[in-house]
């Protein structure tokens, strides 16, 4: 008996965890997850005989990652904090992979094969410098083997074994620019420039960092950029004016140089030349007009031209493949075609590779190249080049081939919008019926195995394919319940990519070519993008576009460049290089009659111009002119602005689609007392169901509902910094809700000795937003609900029968509203990234928080939790409105997470999208990784599951039939027999 007891509870807690977890078969049916490491800045190859080939890369994400040289997948990866930016990397002692970061004051060791950190050693400095990361070859301390670090404006010599820093050498006081760090013998030289005139060198002694030597030489003229060492005794930089090459000689402890003009080597050629930063004996690279002249360095200081090369050449550094032979790579684009060469430094003439690869246009020029080489069967030796593109995408070239390609500009998504995919054509081949009916039974028989237990490895894997063919997830039409959209991300590098929801694959990616290939746009950035064109009327002929907003420069003062593309094929339909800047972007609640939705762009001086540039879109906006309002943020001087649209813009140039706009309020904050941290408002697109929310005791009240509304939070001027920087009585935070139309604030709060962060999200009338308190050293999130009580006179019931409400009557920001709010505050154990709320289509299904952790991961937190009205006794009438009781600390149910086991390192934002079917959200969060899934808050009231049998449900309407025939005739005969009695 007690055994069945023990099975009985067993079997229900195995169904109550089932509510809030999945089954193994499940994983990857609604959601998928893609790692990736970003742009690569430095690149390591380890391809001894004994292990694994790999390569060590560092990024701009700031991951250290160690990836196979045969697939490109990742071995291990570690991605280190958002300011902990890797300077540095190399190997040490042939077994640990070494990073310099955070401005040369951590060093880091980790383990190579599995990527354990062996030790960490902080480097404090006084200064702020470049940092140098330099491991000696074949040179010894008395210890073990050195590491050569400079930053912070010091020197320090660290164990390779242990990490302890061995002597140190402060440079602080010699205001000196260190650019190079050369090892000869047992004599340590640090180079650099004083105030970019002055040469000075330093001889430090290896074992204990004494100062053996000290030399100074003033050139007679400025300097532009670094030194760069062609040799041990020779450096060159470019004089101030870029216009000639200096030649740095250090012979015998003295300092001499020379100079040369460039015209001197090259007389077509003029502009503002750079030094690349390659290094290669004897050889330097210049970067002049696009093209690439390639220079050696004779042993009596003559500059030699060698090569002149156009169109987006990249150089490598040198690599050694035999004691005095030093070959590297350069590529350039031609016919098409990116042309490979491997040349050996002393001969010129020879060319050790030359290759030619056809590679995707899209993925733009090389940005870098390292190569490496290996032996080949007839013991000549073989070159493979990894190469870092414009896109940020990573190829391994090999043997005139690529053997691999990392889409890693994923990596740095910075805005996301969605489409529809095409509405499904009719007609059905019946072959295709055939197939269905095939599979259909095949899946069926399979599945019943499976139920008996009697299915073997192999079974279970063709019913988990089975069932991932059966979603029909990754079909290219759309689905009657809207799983399947199109996500279209743009990147950092300026790259629209779409992923499929259904398995996130690539549908198409476009380089956008009005950034890309414009001379006159030098750095491109991609800024944000927007739904342009989403057409309802006309779905089945015309394609959805969406609108990317870049500029040429990570200043707000470069010109911006407008790109249209087609949502379905990634096609750029035109493009735009207006004159002026994209301070910020207003999308407006209008559309034309092909369905374009009107565009404000706000430029920095003050003007407003209108997109598309029709005559229709001025006469929606001319019949709309007096409800455009917008608002400004001016976070440094702490003051918000509220604008409207005046006239048309007042130039030398007539210009109908541009508009001057007027302040209409400004709310100034004291400085001395408050800091703006972080604004919030709410989705232009969100759907609220309804208005009136029912209390427990039969109440109703009404939710203050406006688009208008802006959630500001304001710190204390000294705890705008980190976290621990201030004491309680120093920080306090304030919030503010405040309408954008007016400037009136309708509700302001002080939180005393709290401080941020402060990440928020607005939804309906309600704001949740996570903050620290430095009292209680914990998080805290608090809740905010704002509540009309103008319309309190719409309790009576009569007034609803007899239509004399006023729930129908124009709502206006000008009218002076009677608002309630109630709040809450709640510990929260983690710190959080990013906080979003579900959205679904008609906005009935209950609300459910996403909050992005500091481990990365993505939360769901029922808002039933963050209830202003939850009390520590609810009452019966309360509780049966599902009020939970009162607790000081928020639940964290490890089952509640939405990325189960998986992490999104590097997490930056998420994105929710409403399905059609209305108990269902799709969850979008973004990082170095990407994660996709989708999520029912209230459950899936209103649909049946994937795994749903059809089968079973058939058999059992067939047998209910037959019962019911069989019973009948039964019945019939009983009574013929009764009647015969």
């Amino acid at each position: 008996m007690a055994i069945r007891v023990f099975l009985i509870v067993l079997l229900f807690l195995s169904f109550t965890n089932l509510t809030y977890s999945l089954y193994e078969d499940q994983v990857g049916l609604m959601d998928w997850h893609q790692k990736y490491i970003g742009k690569v800045k430095h690149a390591v190859f380890h391809t001894q005989k004994t292990g694994r080939k790999r390569v060590l890369v560092s990024t701009e994400e700031n991951v250290v990652a160690s990836l196979d040289l045969r697939h490109g997948e990742i071995f291990w990866r570690h991605v280190l904090g958002t300011n902990d930016v890797i300077d540095g990397l190399d190997i040490a002692l042939g077994k640990y992979v070494i990073t310099l970061s955070s401005d040369g004051s951590i060093l880091r060791a980790w383990n190579l094969p599995d990527g354990q950190m062996v030790w960490e050693s902080s480097l404090p400095g006084s200064k702020a410098s470049k940092s140098i990361l330099y491991i000696p070859k074949n040179l010894k301390a008395d210890k073990d083997d050195l590491i050569l670090v400079y930053g912070k404006g010091s020197l320090n010599a660290v164990s390779g074994v242990d990490g302890e820093v061995l002597w140190k050498k402060d440079f602080s006081g010699e205001s000196i620019e260190v650019s190079h760090i050369i090892q000869s013998s047992d004599v340590i030289y640090v180079t650099g420039f004083v105030d970019s005139s002055k040469i000075s060198v330093y001889g430090l002694n290896a074992k204990n960092g004494e100062l053996l030597e000290n030399n100074h030489a003033a050139l007679p003229f400025g300097t532009f950029g670094e030194l760069l060492s062609v040799s041990g005794d020779m450096f060159v930089v470019l004089d101030e004016m870029r216009s000639k090459i200096v030649i740095v000689h250090l012979r015998n402890g003295e300092i001499s140089y020379n100079q040369k003009h460039i015209s001197d080597l090259t007389k077509d050629l003029a502009g503002q030349a750079v030094i690349l930063p390659s290094r290669l004996p004897g050889m330097f690279a210049l970067n002049i007009n696009s093209y690439v002249l390639l220079i050696k360095v004779t042993n009596q200081g003559e500059l030699v031209l060698v090569d002149k090369v156009n169109n987006g050449a990249a150089v490598s550094d040198s690599l050694s493949i035999s004691e005095d032979e030093h070959a590297f790579a350069f590529v350039h684009y031609g016919d098409n075609k990116i042309h490979l060469s491997v040349k050996n430094v002393n001969d010129w003439n020879h060319d050790l590779l030359k290759e030619s690869i056809v590679i995707d246009h899209q993925k733009g020029k090389i940005d870098k190249i390292f190569v490496n080489n290996y032996v080949r069967t007839d013991r000549s030796h073989g070159f493979r080049a990894l190469m870092v593109m414009e896109d940020h995408s990573l190829l391994l070239v090999q043997q005139g081939e690529i053997v691999w390609s990392r889409e890693d500009g994923l990596a740095s998504v910075v805005d996301v919008t969605t489409s529809e995919l095409p509405v499904q054509k009719e007609g059905v081949s019946v072959a295709k019926v055939e197939q269905n009916l095939f599979e259909w039974l095949k899946g069926h028989m399979l599945k019943l195995k499976g139920t008996l237990m009697i299915a073997s490895p192999d079974d279970l894997a063709a019913i988990q394919a089975l069932r991932l063919r059966s979603s029909e997830k990754s079909k290219m039409t759309r689905d009657h319940n809207g799983f399947r959209k199109l996500l279209i991300v743009l990147t950092r590098a300026g790259k629209v990519f779409a992923l499929h929801t259904g398995d996130g694959r690539v549908v198409w990616s476009i380089l956008l070519p009005s950034l890309h290939k414009s001379e006159a746009c030098e750095n491109p950035v991609g800024l944000h993008i927007y739904q342009w064109q989403v057409p309802h009327h006309h779905a089945l002929d015309e394609n959805p576009s969406v609108l990317v907003v870049g500029q040429c420069g990570p200043s707000l003062s470069t010109p911006a460049v407008l790109s249209f593309i087609d949502a379905y094929t990634g096609m750029e339909l035109k493009s735009l290089s207006p004159a002026h800047t994209a301070a910020q972007v207003i999308p407006l609640p209008h559309t034309d009659s092909t369905e374009q939705r009107l565009h404000l762009i706000i430029d920095d001086k003050q003007h407003a111009y209108l997109y598309p540039r029709t005559p229709e879109a001025i006469d929606i906006l001319k019949h709309e002119f007096s409800n455009v309002y917008w608002y400004s943020v001016d976070a440094d001087n702490g003051v918000i602005r509220g604008h409207a649209l005046k006239s048309n813009c007042i130039q030398e140039a007539v210009d109908e689609y541009c508009f001057d706009f007027r302040d209409l309020w400004s709310v100034v904050f004291p400085s001395e007392s408050e800091k703006i941290i972080a604004t919030m408002t709410r989705k232009s697109n969100e759907v609220v169901h309804t208005q009136a929310k029912v209390m427990t005791d039969y109440d109703v009240m009404y939710k203050y509902i406006s688009k208008n509304l802006l959630f500001v939070a304001n710190a204390a001027p000294k705890a705008a910094g980190e976290i621990g920087t201030v004491i309680p009585e120093e920080a306090w935070l304030v919030i503010y809700i405040l309408d954008t139309v007016t400037g009136r604030i309708l509700h302001r709060m002080t939180h005393h000795g709290c401080q941020g962060p402060v990440h928020a999200v607005f939804s309906e009338n309600w704001v949740v937003y996570h903050y620290f308190n430095l009292r209680a050293h914990r998080y805290e999130m608090s809740v905010v609900e704002i509540y009309d009580q103008s319309r309190a006179d719409n309790k009576d019931v009569w007034r609803f029968v007899l239509g004399k409400h006023n729930l129908t009557s124009p709502v206006s920001s000008y009218s002076r509203p009677e608002v309630i709010a109630k709040s809450q505050s709640y510990f929260f154990t983690h710190s959080v990234k990013a906080i979003e709320v579900t959205s679904t289509a008609k906005g009935i299904t209950s609300k459910q928080l996403l909050i992005g952790t500091i481990g990365d991961q993505v939360l769901a937190l029922d808002k039933r939790f963050l209830d202003p009205r939850r009390t520590v006794n609810p009452s019966q009438a309360e509780k049966e409105d599902g009020i939970i009781p009162l607790t000081d600390s928020l639940p964290i149910i490890p089952q509640s997470y939405i990325t189960h086991a998986l992490k999104v390192e590097g997490l930056r934002g998420i994105v929710t999208v409403p399905a059609k079917l209305e108990s269902t959200s799709l969850v979008f969060a973004y990082g170095v990784d990407l994660f996709f899934t989708q999520i029912a808050p209230s459950r899936t009231y209103d649909s049946l599951t994937e795994d749903f049998s059809y089968a079973l449900l058939l058999l059992t309407i067939v047998a209910l039939v037959a019962a019911i025939f069989v019973t009948w005739v039964l019945s019939e005969r009983k009574d013929l027999q009764d009647k015969w009695r």
